[in-house]
């Protein structure tokens, strides 16, 4: 049955949009080979609790998990608790201890790969010196590895207000990679994801920072497994890559250029940890498996297309791009509702879900488009949109 839907437009009439049929994407009987590709995945709102602004978090833990189980199934490792998971923007310390546990010990249970993010917000307001941040740090780092997870050293709110330099920087961060007891991930996330960390590494000169950045690594390339760099600056990264000793990963946090920084450029390529592969993750998984093939040029086909879609989604003001990840799971069945913690479904606009809605059924990507369509207009009634 072909499934139709009436849209609004922006001159304030509709249009009707048949929907595309799905495409067909096959769940592969293991993990890709060519890329380590992480996605980073969202976390489900409980209905029955209040979850408001500056509310506690209170998680669906059945579909919360659910959401990681398909995504293994798709052969992609889970990046846990990172800012898709609303860290800072709803997302509490206790409520991420717990998700860090059931999110590992669900890895451990089926195979799956697993990062998860380790950050310093059990901190309250601006700490006093560089050794409560470094120490905060270090007691995360040390629960996820204890959980079974790699941990995934995020960029610090805290740190940003408190350091003055890049001495600053280094001084904390050597000390935490001092103290892990196994290879972690550095994460370098821009300012376009969270205002609150303009200047990281000491300079709000891009350059200056990148000299900070890559001399840390070098420094502690032992115990360092890769670096996620969510700069969305394509020939950055690429240059980053040269720069980086050659036993460390560069993960690409890229959510606009990620099909040409995964493929490579024939002498280094970036494996990935993203976001946008939550919101894509048959078509990531299908373009991998076309990599392994030795088929590049399949790798582009299938994902090149979900492009638009990502970009979308990701488009300034950035850090909201939560809002469109939970929706698209919502549309697709992975969730009972659309709520988010910290009232975040608020976060993006009609309009905005509208065109998420037409980009991901021009991409493949509402899998029962019945279901889609169905919950798009339960979406646009509850917003008023009744002609």
């Amino acid at each position: 049955m072909t499934a139709r839907i009436a849209l609004p437009t922006p001159g304030g009439g509709t249009e009707t949009l048949t929907l595309s049929e799905p495409a067909g994407w096959q769940r592969p009987a293991a993990p890709a080979t060519s890329r380590i590709a992480y996605a980073a995945a969202h976390v489900v709102a409980d209905p029955y609790a209040d979850n408001a602004p500056d509310a506690p978090a209170r998680l669906d833990w059945d579909a919360t998990l659910a959401v990681r189980r398909d995504l293994w199934s798709w052969g992609l490792g889970v990046a846990e608790a990172m800012d898709t998971a609303q860290r800072g923007m709803g997302l509490d310390w206790a409520a991420t201890r717990e998700l860090i546990r059931r999110s590992a010990a669900e890895a451990a249970s089926c195979g799956g790969r697993i990062v998860a993010g380790a950050a310093t917000d059990q901190l309250t307001g601006v700490p006093d010196t560089l050794d409560d941040v470094a120490t905060a740090y270090a007691e995360q780092v040390a629960f996820v590895q204890e959980c079974g997870a790699v941990a995934v050293v995020m960029a610090s709110r805290h740190l940003a207000a408190l350091a003055t330099g890049p001495d600053d920087y280094l001084r904390v961060y050597r000390r935490v990679l001092d103290a892990s007891d196994a290879p972690v991930v550095l994460h370098w996330l821009g300012d376009m994801f969270d205002p609150a960390l303009a200047g990281y590494w000491g300079s709000t000169d891009l350059d200056d920072a990148t000299r900070t950045f890559v001399a840390l690594v070098h420094a502690h390339a032992d115990v360092i497994d890769g670096v996620k760099v969510s700069l969305l600056d394509a020939v950055r990264e690429v240059r980053l890559r040269e720069l980086l000793p050659p036993t460390v990963r560069v993960y690409t946090g890229d959510d606009y250029h990620y099909p040409e920084l995964i493929a490579g450029d024939g002498v280094r390529s970036s494996d990935a940890l993203l976001g946008a592969f939550a919101a894509v993750a048959p078509a990531a998984s299908a373009a991998l498996q076309r990599l392994d093939a030795g088929d590049p040029a399949g790798f582009r086909a299938v994902l090149d297309p979900t492009v638009p879609l990502s970009r979308h989604v990701f488009a300034p003001p950035t850090r909201y791009y939560k809002t469109g990840i939970a929706f698209l799971s919502w549309l697709n069945g992975r969730q009972p509702g659309f709520t988010m913690v910290g009232g975040l479904h608020g976060g993006r606009g009609v309009p905005h879900l509208v065109e998420t809605f037409r980009l991901a059924d021009a991409a493949g990507l509402l899998l029962d488009p019945e279901l889609a369509a169905e919950r798009m207009r339960g979406y646009l009634a509850v917003a008023g949109v009744t002609r």
